[in-house]
């Protein structure tokens, strides 16, 4: 049986893949491979996961989640799923700051890619790493804390520098969140009034197919407190009166609670619940994030192109990111706003458009998402990204020989 990824869009070509129960018996497969690559949940829509030799699942190593209430942090086996991770914190008190749409990423899967969340003060998943344990290509374990040289190019590092095993997070206390739908935003108010609809809760997601005159849904989460009240208009907006679903028809019976009703962070913050299984191949994925101060330009530019994008997309997701200090997140250096397409399975025209989406964005200077569809035709992200070499020279002196690099790698970072 052919492994693919969670879309099965793309069928992994790596001719072993090994399922270690043990740290030691992972570190004697990468010791003993010439080259190896890790598998976490497969939610990947390109070949950054594969490799010409070994693939290791991570699925196999032993859970564990250790918190430490002093330092306000926690470590995790590095394969497990944010869900279930954030169900052990609400338990004990404690939380994450932020989530994805989709509970189901594996930690380090989504810290290697920079996936993120949404929030104009909330910084990408990877932000809130403060200590990696990693497998090294000697098969040898070591770790990496903040405050080291290397920690900033060793986050968002998209396997090319070990595997990892271990993840320390910072954490906070359990609190409560609250979601709201409004439907049909203006487009007008919306690019008028960006910066105060991105502002106007924790987390906030524009859902919109590029046609017409409005933004079809917009999804407020924030934090209770008790002066909260759910909004009424919402710069044109008015409130859905029933559970939505990001695609209209959709039933949203797999879709977290909305209609201003206050639950645990962990239960409002993605878009779907964790006890919800995606189905497999149903949608392709990608996403551009470029500078907040280009935003409406950005936005105007993808606008224009409604027509070639509308018959191969689903949704499209709008998104605010804060920025970091890590070498290759798509956020490092400053905000970001984020636009995410979901197509549907049709890759072969979805490949053809991504080169147009490219140079509308190019302009503003858009940063792929490391782990979905883009095309870089020109080869030209090193100009994206002020450490771009420091990570070069970071892997070399890290993985002399190669045993983590792939084509992906190859192809898109330390090509020369």
């Amino acid at each position: 049986m052919t492994l693919t990824n969670w879309a099965g869009n793309y069928a992994y070509l790596a001719p072993v893949v090994q399922h270690p129960r043990s740290v030691e018996e992972l570190s004697q497969i990468v010791a003993s491979s010439p080259q190896v690559r890790a598998l976490g949940t497969r939610h990947c829509f390109n070949d950054l996961a594969d490799g010409p030799g070994t693939l290791v699942a991570l699925d196999g190593l032993p859970s564990s989640v250790r918190i430490d209430p002093d330092a306000r942090t926690v470590t995790v086996s590095a394969g497990t799923r944010y869900g279930t991770l954030a169900e052990e914190l609400h338990e004990s008190g404690w939380a994450l700051g932020n989530l994805a749409s989709l509970p189901h990423i594996s930690v380090a899967g989504a810290i290697a890619t920079a996936t993120h969340g949404s929030g104009d003060r909330s910084q990408n998943l990877a932000a809130a790493v403060c200590g990696l344990r990693l497998v090294s290509p000697d098969g040898s374990l070591r770790s990496v804390v903040r405050g080291d040289d290397d920690f900033a190019g060793s986050v968002v590092a998209l396997g090319a520098l070990g595997i990892a095993v271990e993840v320390t997070l910072d954490i906070e206390h359990t609190y409560e969140v609250a979601q709201e739908v409004h439907e049909e935003l203006p487009w007008e108010a919306a690019l008028a009034n960006l910066d105060e609809v991105t502002s106007s809760a924790g987390s906030v997601s524009l859902f919109t197919d590029w046609r017409g005159s409005s933004i079809q849904q917009v999804w407020r989460k924030t934090r209770v407190s008790p002066s909260f009240e759910p909004r009424a208009d919402f710069h044109g907006a008015t409130p859905a009166t029933a559970q939505r679903h990001p695609l209209p028809g959709i039933d949203p019976v797999h879709t977290t609670a909305q209609l201003a009703s206050a639950g645990p962070w962990h239960e409002r913050l993605p878009h779907f619940r964790l006890d919800f299984t995606p189905s497999n191949g149903a949608e392709l994925q990608s996403e551009y994030l470029v500078p907040r101060s280009s935003a409406v330009d950005a936005l105007q530019a993808v606008r224009a192109l409604s027509d070639q994008i509308a018959p191969l997309l689903q949704v499209s997701e709008i998104r605010t990111i804060a920025g970091d200090d890590l070498w290759l997140s798509t956020a490092s250096g400053g905000d970001r706003v984020g636009i995410h397409f979901t197509w549907h399975p049709k890759e072969t025209l979805v490949a053809a458009l991504l080169p147009t989406i490219e140079a509308a964005l190019a302009p503003f200077e858009a940063r792929p998402h490391w782990g979905k569809l883009f095309a870089d035709d020109d080869r030209s992200l090193a100009r994206l990204y002020p450490r771009w070499d420091d990570f070069r020279s970071l892997v070399a002196r890290t993985d002399p020989d190669g045993v983590f690099r792939n084509a992906f790698l190859d192809r898109h970072v330390l090509q020369d």
